[in-house]
């Protein structure tokens, strides 16, 4: 199984940022956009495990006893940078609890084997990703100048910063990601809540 742990986003921000996606997408039309209904504030991406290593990290996960958190969703930018982009995300703008949220999930599965992050936690949502090889954020041969995301950036720059809302996540999720021909399905495996 394929798994992860995440919030999920308000119905009402969900809308919105659906509405912001439409009138954007045609502005970088080779890239791959991720539906609406797929986007989630990841904390932790754990991949592929057997069953039993599924059911020992939901368990673990399952104890965390973490605040609830207040988000904001607003901005975007392109990873690695704006120039060589490979992804285009919009902001997620939290307090300390957010972070010490995605630092439990951290520590309580490398508990079961689960190799720690080495990288901050950056919250944002995936927005699209440019088409074609690895999306991973290092140096390659075509990280010249973009062409997937240039119009849309042009567009973006004369457009006010977007701003999707405020929601308060009062649980978290592990998911299970199953991939298919039209881009992979989330389907939520355990709920943990907040207090």
């Amino acid at each position: 199984m394929r798994i992860f742990v995440a919030l999920d986003i308000d119905q009402v921000i969900r809308e919105r940022i659906e509405l912001f996606l439409d009138g954007v997408r045609g502005f970088a039309p080779d890239a791959r956009w991720v539906r609406s209904e797929s986007l989630h504030v990841t904390l932790k991406f754990i991949g592929n495990k057997p069953a039993e290593e599924v059911d020992a990290i939901r368990e673990v996960v399952a104890r965390i006893r973490a605040d609830i958190v207040e988000i904001k969703f607003r901005g975007y930018g392109f990873f690695p940078t704006p120039k060589a982009a490979r992804v285009f995300w919009l902001g997620v703008d939290a307090d300390s609890r957010l972070a010490l949220l995605a630092k439990s999930v951290d520590d309580v599965t490398a508990t079961v084997g689960v190799p720690a992050e080495k990288h901050a936690f950056d919250p944002h949502l995936t927005l699209a990703r440019r088409g074609g090889g690895s999306d991973a954020p290092r140096r390659q041969k075509s990280n010249g100048s973009n062409q997937v995301f240039q119009r849309l950036q042009e567009r973006l720059r004369a457009l006010p910063v977007p701003e999707f809302g405020t929601m308060t996540a009062r649980e978290f999720f592990v998911y299970e990601s199953q991939l298919g021909g039209s881009g992979p399905h989330y389907r939520k495996i355990a709920c943990i809540e907040l207090k």
